[in-house]
């Protein structure tokens, strides 16, 4: 049987797909399964994957400014030239959109599977699909791929402990062996990044945050930040007074092995947190307009710090806000549920 996954990203919509690409290669374990994901989200997919047959880079950021279906269809025909050329028995539309329903549609698949329309993103693209599953309203991301892959290929899935399948080499160990050696025995890890502005918690209080971490647990505090975000690392290590901090870049897959040996790991909703999750780190994530209950950590330890005292965040999703206090959070509720994290830290599974 061939199956062909459609996630294009962002890096966190791929580390959730991976439980459902397990789930797959599991219960059908001589499928040839292929993934179509957009170049700038495909790290973790890349090199030695044992579950993945082939793996299709794409870049559809030029198709965001087409002003038709047709427009976008013919640049998609282009990129998908050689992937045309695979008889797909099967098309899983994880994204929801009209661009990955059109890929999808593209490759020939002979069924077409994605969600109903009320869990679509752009719901138009349910026509060019030609099944879909419904899903409960409130539902983990996760769960709701697996969901899918559970009803179109009529396999089963696990209700918990989901595996993530995401293969390093010696490269991605020996960068974080690096940090680990800089930083000691006993690290935490900071990351203040996030897509949208309305995801960041204040720097200056990651920094405050990094000074409490070692005054009352002896951790020093990694700030790990992509290349073009040293910017914000430094506004972080300014803002600690102890100097028990320090800045790191890591590759995403060096980042998975340095979350592996880390005390606990704070950030908001984005991709290096899922990422965390998916390393079994123990997690605290700071979450302003997105929501735990959809986004965060599958693991019941895992702590969420949240205002649940504001009336603005139901169905937000703002990149931009005028408000903004979502994430008004004090660097004491962030402390206490680190320390609340640590407490269950040695039962990690």
């Amino acid at each position: 049987m061939k199956i062909l996954i459609v996630k294009l990203g962002s890096i966190g919509d791929v580390v959730h797909t991976l439980p459902a690409l397990a789930a797959i290669r599991r219960a059908i374990p001589h499928a040839e399964i292929s993934w179509v994901v957009e170049n700038r989200s495909a790290e973790i997919l890349r090199g030695r994957n044992q579950f993945l047959s082939h793996l299709i880079e794409v870049d559809t950021k030029a198709l965001r400014h087409q002003e038709s279906l047709g427009e976008t269809l013919l640049i998609a025909r282009q990129q998908l030239r050689g992937l045309r050329a695979s008889a797909f028995d099967i098309a899983l539309d994880f994204q929801g959109l009209l661009k990955s329903a059109a890929i999808a549609k593209l490759t020939k698949a002979k069924r077409r599977y994605g969600f109903a329309r009320e869990a679509l993103r752009e719901p138009a693209s349910r026509f060019l699909l030609t099944n879909t599953i419904a899903v409960p309203r409130k539902i983990h991301v996760i769960r709701k791929n697996l969901m899918l892959v559970q009803k179109a290929l009529k396999i089963p899935v696990p209700e918990k402990d989901f595996e993530f399948p995401i293969f390093t080499e010696k490269a991605h160990l020996a960068e974080a062996e690096a940090v680990a050696a800089r930083a000691g025995e006993n690290f935490a890890i900071l990351n203040p990044a996030g897509g949208w502005v309305t995801k960041l918690w204040h720097a200056e209080k990651f920094g405050a945050l990094a000074d409490k971490l070692w005054e009352e647990n002896g951790l020093v505090s990694v700030v790990a930040t992509a290349p073009h975000e040293n910017a914000l690392a430094e506004k972080v290590l300014k803002n600690s007074k102890s100097g028990k901090a320090l800045a790191a870049n890591l590759s995403l897959k060096g980042f998975y092995e340095l979350t592996r040996r880390a005390r606990v790991y704070v950030g908001g909703d984005t991709g290096p947190t899922h990422l965390a999750t998916a390393a079994k780190a123990p997690v605290v994530g700071i979450f302003g307009p997105t929501e735990w209950w959809r986004n965060g950590s599958p693991d019941e330890r895992d702590v969420c710090v949240e205002r649940a005292d504001i009336n603005c965040r139901t169905d937000c999703h703002r990149r931009t806000c005028g408000n903004w206090i979502c994430m008004d959070i004090s660097v004491e509720a962030v402390f206490s549920a680190v320390q609340k994290r640590l407490k269950t830290a040695e039962t990690r599974v």
